[in-house]
């Protein structure tokens, strides 16, 4: 049985709606679930729009049918994190974005863009942090031989995957469970709790 450690609905939340930008690495079906809750008025949200760093990255054809504007800032192009990440501060700025969605986003984070944005800037990952940071979180869940994973939705700090936690869900392990059927299963917890997770952190700033 998994478990949700956030409400089903956040009604304290009174503001205006969260300006929403999205930074994706890959085939964002987070993001397709952030569109969703918004469109189910779930989440008061807008997307300013959503920054992608691999060319052909599958967040791009979502983005495209959910009506948001998308923006390439590859980080092969850059000499350091630092200057990477300030071009992105200058995109989202533009975009008049408040809040930093990292959806699949595969790149740490430096000082450039969490100054701006202060702990404004949200991440989800699938382990039940703070087991399994960093990258291939889901093979080592099983090669540990855990009974129980997740995810985790954290504000993000300059250590990878070590900032205050949000909200997590957990995710059984089950018998034969291969890296593709667990992270599946995973994947479905995310899509359930990014959506509401966003909703508390705003509800918790304000």
């Amino acid at each position: 049985m998994d478990v949700l450690t956030v409400p089903e609905h956040c009604p304290d939340y009174r503001g205006e709606p969260l300006r929403l930008g999205i930074l994706a690495s890959g085939n964002g079906s987070n993001f397709t679930a952030i569109v969703e809750a918004i469109s189910a008025q779930t989440l008061p949200a807008v997307i300013t729009g959503v920054i992608y760093n691999n060319p052909g990255a599958g967040v791009v054809q979502r983005a495209q049918a959910a009506g948001v504007k998308s923006h390439l800032v590859n980080h092969r192009d850059y000499p350091d994190r630092e200057s990477f990440d300030q071009d992105i501060v200058s995109t989202l700025k533009n975009w008049g974005t408040e809040w930093v969605v990292m959806a699949g986003w595969m790149r740490q984070a430096t000082e450039v863009l969490l100054q701006p944005f202060g702990a404004q800037v949200l991440n989800i990952h699938p382990s039940l942090l703070p087991a399994f940071p960093g990258i291939k979180a889901v093979e080592r869940a099983l090669a540990a031989g855990v009974k129980i994973t997740g995810c985790t939705v954290h504000r993000v700090v300059l250590a990878v995957d070590s900032g205050p936690i949000i909200a997590q869900a957990a995710v059984p392990v089950l018998p034969g469970d291969t890296v593709a059927s667990l992270h599946a299963r995973i994947q479905q917890q995310e899509h359930r709790l990014y959506p509401q997770a966003i909703l508390w952190a705003a509800v918790g700033n304000s």
